[in-house]
């Protein structure tokens, strides 16, 4: 069947390599301008409008209009008020030019005023910046590198993860690799992002483990797709989850992997979500089906509430299915999940859904905080508006948390990394010595979370 195209969108933080996202997105089908009516002229109640029907105007109207009709989330201000305003400093901003004044004149001013919105979910998209999500939402190509990178000490940067297809990946760029030098200057993030930009060949100096080597990349335009991939360490699987961003394949991904691991008899399972961003709920939901019977949750919105249930990779809203994994897999032995700081968004519904059910022991760090809601994207023309749209609970009314917190507490240490120990995976593999098995459902059940695990 054909998967629908859930996405999360969030670009709160950008690398010359990547891009952060940090809430569930809801938006199904293809990426659509769902702006509505708000294409006219009139501006805000009580303007004297010196931008007239301007494309600043405009494009002001649009986010405004989502504003008022559309907004799910939690924040208590006064959207009506802060329209007013924010109209008042688009109008002065467009006295010189009036019915004139460029659509770029309403940016900062529509980032501010989404800011005072008080909703760290919700922001605006500059054309750029929805450029790359797109690309990415969808798994299709951007200009890359395709490496992620930790800072280690000044400018030095280790590399935590490297995208399948890209220049990295076939330069052999190695988790752990730290960047030391750049066409044998010291490493600058400002010189890689030039190149980056700039398409040209670049040799970087890499200290791998206790030894020195040279490795040349240049950046292409590649796949941001980057699915689920399994490791090993003794009989334990490691599921890697980079991201629920992918253009689809995620939770399928993930099935496949479990399946794996019941037919090759691993002795437990790490499920790794550290730097996940987060994404399409739809992906995550399906993904944490295959380590927990059954569970359920109430979305919250302007138009009502909705009742979800999950059960062996099959999604039903208010009963009726909206999607399924091609060929579920379920895993009942000993499970945890790894999380870091950076864990966001669809990652800690994931990690909340594990932990709610007593399935297995969360290790880590708190997560980003960014757990509770889920947004919609509204493009706008060559930009976008990221708006929350629904806040979630369980059935019996238990707010989701904003952040996960940890069973066992840990962090995670670069510089271990960069000899080859990885920290907080190794505490995640000796966790799962206290983790419960599960009994797999035989059918998908009634609509009660699945809350409790058999002992081990």
């Amino acid at each position: 069947m054909t998967r629908p195209h859930l996405s999360l969108v969030a670009l709160a933080a950008t690398t010359a390599f990547a891009l952060s996202a940090t809430s569930c997105t809801l938006a199904a089908g293809n990426i659509q301008n769902r702006a509505g009516p708000t294409s006219s002229g009139q501006s805000a109640p009580g303007s004297t409008a010196p931008s007239g029907s301007s494309s600043a105007q405009r494009l002001f109207n649009q986010v405004n209009s989502l504003l008022t009709r559309q907004y799910g989330g939690l924040s208590t201000v006064d959207r009506v008020q802060l329209g007013r305003d924010y109209q008042a400093k688009l109008d002065a901003a467009c006295l010189p030019t009036g019915a004139e004044c460029a659509r770029e004149t309403a940016y900062p001013i529509i980032e501010a005023e989404i800011d005072a919105l008080k909703d760290e979910h919700s922001f605006f998209e500059r054309p750029d910046e929805y450029q790359s999500f797109v690309a990415e939402a969808t798994g299709g190509s951007r200009l890359q590198f395709g490496v992620r990178l930790a800072q280690l000490d000044g400018e030095s940067r280790v590399v935590t993860g490297v995208i399948p297809g890209s220049a990295a990946a076939d330069a052999d760029l190695r988790r752990g690799d730290v960047l030391k030098t750049l066409g044998g200057q010291p490493y600058t993030y400002t010189a890689l992002r030039k190149a980056k930009e700039a398409g040209t060949p670049v040799t970087l100096g890499v200290q791998r483990g206790s030894g020195q080597l040279d490795v040349t990349l240049t950046s292409r335009e590649s796949s941001t797709r980057d699915l689920p991939r399994l490791s090993k360490v003794g009989s334990v699987d490691v599921i890697s989850i980079p991201t629920f961003l992918a253009g689809g394949g995620v939770a399928d991904r993930v099935h496949e992997l479990v399946a794996q691991a019941n037919r090759e008899r691993a002795t437990g399972i790490v499920v790794d979500l550290r730097g996940n961003p987060g994404g399409s709920l739809l992906e995550c939901d399906e993904a944490a089906s295959a380590f927990v019977p059954n569970f359920s949750r109430l979305s919250r919105s302007e138009s009502g509430d909705t009742r979800t249930v999950v059960s062996m990779g099959t999604r039903l809203e208010d009963g009726r299915s909206s999607d399924s994994v091609s060929v579920p897999a379920f895993w009942t032995g000993p499970l945890s999940v790894v999380v870091d700081k950076n864990s966001a968004s669809c990652s800690e519904f994931f990690a909340f859904e594990i932990q709610y059910a007593g399935r297995g022991p969360i290790v880590g760090e708190a997560t980003a905080g960014v757990g509770n809601t889920a947004t919609q994207v509204f493009p706008l023309g060559d930009a976008a508006l990221q708006l929350t749209v629904i806040n979630y609970v369980k059935p019996d009314g238990t707010p989701y948390p904003t952040s996960v917190k940890p069973d066992v507490a840990g962090q995670d240490d670069i510089q271990a990394l960069t000899q080859g120990q990885d920290v907080l995976l190794t505490a995640a593999i000796g966790a799962l010595s206290t983790a419960p098995s599960a009994t797999a459902p035989s059918a998908m059940q009634g609509g009660t979370d699945q809350n409790r695990s058999n002992s081990k």
